[in-house]
């Protein structure tokens, strides 16, 4: 098993609210993203690669407008309350990360020997100007991130990559940090899928993002939600 940061998720409470953070936080426009017919959410995209995380991106994802899950909640809690009034109330926030693995089934089974359950695999897809982008997916019925949104959603991609059609943003990821009371346990998650580069610490719950921007090196936090 061979896990690796995939994406980072920007919660917004709109896509046109999530652009416009990016352009004054990070200082450069998200490139375009898709729809996701399969959980009522859409997005843009935002190449964030670098020797040590190469195939990472930003996804910045929101509700669509009259649009609703085909099934259970949506992913990544976007339907919890606490994560829908602060994004409205206090602007789109780093909110959970996706690790990619050559073999999402065993890696749900490796989570579930510690304890986890990551949720169902799901078969997801969607159309570029490339061609069709597809993928598996884990997601839980009730869409929790668990432990915080320190543990991450785990995908396997299909042929084709995402941040292969994306070209340099101005934008890379320096480091990556999860903090939790559960330390010990969100350790044992991550050696579990043999995921690395991101460095785990006891303490309140927190995602910590550090990148390089056109602005400068700037930290985006979770604080907890």
């Amino acid at each position: 098993m061979a896990a690796r940061v995939d994406h980072l998720v920007i919660g917004a409470a709109s896509l046109e609210q999530g652009v416009a953070w990016a352009e004054a936080t990070l200082g450069v426009t998200p490139g375009p993203g898709g729809e996701h017919p399969l959980m009522g959410t859409h997005n843009r995209l935002l190449r964030i690669a670098t020797v040590d995380y190469p195939r990472a991106y930003l996804e910045i994802i929101a509700v669509q407008p009259g649009q609703s899950p085909q099934q259970g909640k949506r992913w990544f809690d976007l339907d919890a309350e606490a994560v829908r009034d602060t994004l409205r109330q206090g602007g789109p926030r780093l909110l959970h990360y996706v690790a990619s693995v050559p073999d999402v089934r065993a890696a749900v089974a490796a989570l579930q020997g510690v304890g986890l359950d990551r949720g169902n695999v799901v078969q997801a897809s969607r159309m570029t100007a490339r061609g069709l982008l597809e993928w598996q997916i884990t997601i839980r019925p009730d869409g929790q991130r668990l432990l915080d949104g320190t543990l991450p959603t785990l995908i396997e991609w299909g042929a084709t990559h995402p941040a292969a059609g994306m070209g340099e943003s101005g934008v890379t990821l320096h480091a990556l940090l999860a903090q939790h009371p559960q330390a010990a346990q969100l350790r044992s998650a991550h050696e579990a899928i043999g995921l690395e580069r991101l460095q785990v610490r006891q303490g309140p719950a927190n995602l910590c993002a550090t990148l390089d921007t056109p602005r400068g090196r700037v930290q985006l936090e979770s604080g907890g939600l």
